[in-house]
């Protein structure tokens, strides 16, 4: 019996077009505004500057089938390096088969090789799926609310 197992690759450069195709893909999914150009100039910036974090396409029985990005950071909190998972995405007809939990302990396993202490992600309210992978794969929820404000430049 032959086992296929998911593959991650780091992306460069010459992925953006297939990067951004997944994006739309994953942002519409969530209903989240999706802007080409924004993404297409945050993505070349993004892949160049490893110390941003990384982002890498997931690939299963040698389809391209989702992206995974880790951004990182640093937390007086948490004692050091912290990350999180800023996007995760795998494609509808590959969900369900443990690709998900596989996704996350590949970001688990990378964030102890770059001395990460703390990975956070954050998720739709709605996505009860979601909730359940990730309270799974160790993640709890603070009772805390993630706020934000988009910054002008």
């Amino acid at each position: 019996m032959t086992v296929v197992a998911e593959t991650f690759r780091v992306a460069e450069r010459v992925d953006i077009e297939t990067l951004l195709q997944l994006m739309r893909e994953y942002y519409e999914f969530d209903h989240l505004p999706f802007d080409d150009q924004v993404a297409r100039a945050a993505l070349a910036i993004f892949v160049d500057d490893e110390s941003l974090g990384r982002v890498w396409l997931i690939s299963y029985e040698g389809s391209t089938i989702g992206y995974l990005v880790l951004t990182l950071g640093y937390s007086l909190e948490y004692g050091g390096r912290d990350a999180f998972i800023d996007e995760v995405y795998i494609r509808e007809s590959y969900r369900g088969r443990g690709i998900g939990q596989s996704a996350l302990a590949f970001a688990e396993d990378v964030c102890r090789s770059l001395g990460v202490r703390a990975l956070h992600l954050e998720v739709e309210r709605a996505n009860t799926n979601a909730h359940g992978l990730y309270r799974k794969a160790g993640f709890v929820d603070h009772d805390r609310c993630l706020m934000t404000k988009r910054i002008s430049t």
